[in-house]
């Protein structure tokens, strides 16, 4: 299975009424065939699967895609745990253009991101 790159972009929100392509993530994930994270691909590639978090203003945080039972998150820090940032359910959520997902972050509010593109990871 091939690996895929995700770009998600800051969706809708309050202080961000028509959501912010400054605002966001791109990290590499093997996908099935209907837009949802392998499990078991992922643990044959994890060492692959990093994430870039842009956020206007702030440097970038480069980490990598976790799986802890049927929840995955992004990891920035192995040695701690307080820097990771939880989806909200991915397990049941294909990766698909257009589709939304949740992410809680850093500062422990969960916000909405629009799945902007999905490409080949080569």
């Amino acid at each position: 299975m091939a690996l895929t790159r995700i770009r998600l972009e800051l969706a809708r929100t309050e202080g961000y009424p028509e959501g912010s392509a400054l605002h966001g993530y791109e990290f590499i994930a093997p996908l099935t065939a209907d837009g949802h994270i392998d499990a078991v691909e992922w643990l044959a590639q994890k060492d692959k699967c990093t994430v870039r978090r842009f956020w206007n203003g702030e440097p970038d945080e480069l980490g990598k895609l976790r799986h802890l039972g049927h929840g995955w998150r992004f990891d920035y820090n192995p040695q701690e745990a307080d820097d990771d940032e939880p989806f909200f359910k991915l397990d049941r959520h294909p990766l698909v253009r257009g589709a939304y997902v949740s992410i809680t972050e850093h500062d422990h509010v969960q916000r909405p991101f629009k799945i902007i593109d999905t490409a080949p990871y080569s």
